[in-house]
């Protein structure tokens, strides 16, 4: 049995290589070839290329690389043709694999996309696109299970990969006399950093002018991005950001269980964030432009994570605006994640949210009582083993009626097992 394995991203490298290992252990026979990055590799998936150092966002910066995006769709094509796969298994990234999907589908390979494009939060008519190029869902999370089958696509919800391996530590609520830590994420693109980072880092130094003990750490997703932060953060003046500041590299995952609140810039980190119960404001800063655009094509009530899965109806109408607002919205006191979508500076209110959990125990309890809560609900580990059998289904017995039928919820998908 052969399957192919696509992954454009460091989080869809991770998740894509849990997977992996998921196959493997159902069934040891199982050859895993794809795209991906080092995780996946490790995870013993033979690698086409590694896509992870492409990941890029916004339509200029991405028509920038198209001619490496369109070798590594031939690269994957001649592989199809060379040493076909039983099955072609696509996480996230959705616009490189749309045109892998195409190339899948005209040889007659099964596709399934695994932790699926968000396209029920930002571009809800590219239903009729998934419709015709993908077979088989595997949605992460519940409403978009929901959203999908509504709209005619065979899914089934297994919930979401970073559930797989996070853990909330045995001590979470900490005293004001300790020396608390604040994480600061911003974000897994390098362009996120370059727009987010310098409020992150005002924020935090204005969080140090009210509680002098505190510790902060940045949290960069790789050696790489660790050089791109120091690089920014040398052209900032000194006194614009801690003292007890330090630059982790590849330690996000072991640092956040210590974290006693973060600042984050949007992303599905915020679901580790959950996972562990960290207190956490989100952030993510744009342009006017990209404000005004994104305010006429979003239909989620939150681009965080955690506060969708919260709401009893996260997707909704647009809220289109002409003009982004000059100072940044206040958030709803409704989400457990206080969140700024601003083309203004946010330092002041994200500072805010923190100094409020870190000198006021109440509030801090009742913050991470409510993240409590939520993951009893949905932070159900097991994500990538159940993904992995039905994944092994289709490849051996193709996309039968009553694989089509299959929509079952992360319950049913465990007492079955």
């Amino acid at each position: 049995m052969r399957v192919f394995l696509s992954a454009g991203e460091p989080s869809g490298d991770h998740h894509a290589a849990l997977l992996c290992r998921s196959i493997k252990d159902h069934c040891p026979e199982a050859v895993c070839v794809g795209l991906g990055g080092p995780k996946m590799e490790n995870a013993g998936c033979d690698l086409i290329a590694d896509m992870t150092q492409l990941a890029v966002m916004w339509f200029f910066r991405v028509l920038a690389k198209v001619h490496c995006f369109v070798d590594l769709a031939r690269r994957a094509e001649r592989s199809f043709l060379d040493e076909r796969p039983d099955v072609c298994v696509l996480v996230d990234f959705p616009g490189f694999h749309w045109w892998l999907a195409w190339r899948a589908k005209r040889h007659g390979i099964p596709v399934v996309f695994y932790c699926p494009p968000q396209i029920w939060a930002w571009a809800s008519w590219r239903i009729h696109k998934m419709r015709r190029l993908i077979d088989y869902v595997l949605s992460a999370l519940p409403f978009e299970h929901d959203w999908f089958v509504s709209h005619g696509m065979s899914s089934t919800y297994v919930g979401h990969p970073f559930f797989d391996v996070r853990h909330a530590p045995e001590k979470k609520y900490k005293t004001t006399e300790e020396k608390p830590l604040v994480l600061l994420l911003p974000g897994s693109r390098g362009q996120e950093i370059e727009a987010n980072l310098k409020s992150l880092l005002l924020a935090a130094k204005k969080v140090e002018q009210k509680i002098p003990h505190a510790k902060f750490i940045v949290a960069a997703l790789h050696q790489r991005h660790a050089k791109d932060i120091n690089e920014l953060m040398r052209g900032f003046p000194v006194e614009g950001y801690p003292d007890q500041l330090v630059i982790e590299a590849g330690k996000t995952s072991e640092i956040i269980p210590q974290a006693t609140a973060a600042v984050c810039v949007s992303g599905s980190v915020s679901l580790e964030l959950l996972a562990a119960r960290v207190p956490t404001v989100m952030v993510f800063s744009l342009s006017g432009l990209a404000y005004v655009v994104q305010s006429w094509v979003r239909h989620c009530r939150s681009f965080t994570l955690v506060n969708l899965l919260a709401m009893s109806d996260p997707i909704g109408p647009l809220n289109p605006v002409f003009w982004p607002p000059r100072q940044p919205p206040s958030p709803d006191p409704k989400m457990l994640y206080p969140e700024y979508l601003t083309v203004a500076d946010p330092s002041s209110a994200l500072a805010d949210h923190v100094v409020e959990w870190l000198t006021n125990p109440d509030s801090y309890e009742e913050t991470v009582a409510a993240l409590e809560t939520l993951a009893s609900k949905v932070a159900q580990p097991g994500s990538a083993s159940r993904a992995a059998k039905v994944i092994l289904d289709i490849a051996a017995n193709g996309l039968s009626p009553s694989n089509d039928d299959k929509i079952i919820s992360v319950q049913h998908a465990e007492q079955a097992a």
